[in-house]
């Protein structure tokens, strides 16, 4: 377990004797240790404990004080074991930096003969062509929309951009069913949404139609009103 090189510091702290750029290192320190902060809190208390103490009612308990005191002692004993950890820090980190180094060069140079430029992917879709489709009845909501229509085997992959116009006098949601007529005046719907005056909307969808049977595209509102229709051929 790796031990805090500001281990030591906290009685130096709590008593004061730290330097003003010492305290203030170990004060950004305990915002981010718990083991610090806990070891100064124990023993917090100690000065006002000590300012509380009447030195005359002890003398005749206590030992005479010592010609030399030993707090400094202590104190540049605990500040050179802070520099000795900090310098084998330094020291540790010096070398686990170099050592990192060294396995991404190594790692650099055998893997850059293997390394090639990817291919560009070649476009798989080309872009579709959009047509607006045409209004059928003028008094319809205000809706604009357009088509764009991709063949495939299967059927046709339909690409639509539809926007309901915020126009005063259609302040009413709606839900609108995109529907595709083929051959013998038969149906598919490809797609229904629900659309307020303001809201645009985009969608993608397929029919089972192909190029061939696909005859019109219809955009109808869902009491069966016909809004705007497309004639593929």
């Amino acid at each position: 377990m790796t031990r805090c090189e500001f281990a030591h510091d906290d009685g130096a702290y709590v008593l004061g004797a730290l330097a003003p750029a010492d305290r203030a290192a170990y004060e950004r320190h305990l915002a981010g240790c718990a083991a610090c902060r806990d070891a100064v809190a124990e023993i917090a208390v100690l000065p006002g404990l000590l300012g509380r103490l009447d030195p005359t009612t002890l003398e005749e308990f206590l030992p005479p004080p010592p010609e030399v005191s030993r707090v400094p002692d202590l104190i540049a004993t605990a500040r050179e074991r802070r520099r000795r950890e900090r310098a084998r820090n330094r020291r540790r980190y010096a070398l686990t930096a170099l050592v990192a180094a060294g396995f991404a060069l190594v790692l650099g140079v055998a893997g850059a003969s293997a390394l090639r430029p990817a291919p560009t992917p070649a476009p798989t879709t080309q872009a579709v062509r959009m047509v607006s489709m045409a209004p059928v009845a003028a008094k319809t909501p205000a809706v604009h929309a357009e088509i764009g229509l991709s063949g495939t085997k299967w059927g046709t992959e339909v690409t639509m951009h539809c926007g309901y116009d915020a126009t005063a006098g259609y302040g009413k949601a709606y839900t609108f069913r995109l529907v595709a007529r083929g051959p013998d005046d038969a149906t598919e719907q490809i797609a229904s949404w629900l659309a307020a005056p303001g809201d645009d909307v985009n969608l993608r969808g397929a029919t089972r139609f192909t190029d061939a049977e696909l005859v019109r595209l219809e955009l109808v509102r869902a009491d069966g009103t016909l809004v705007l229709s497309y004639d593929v051929r």
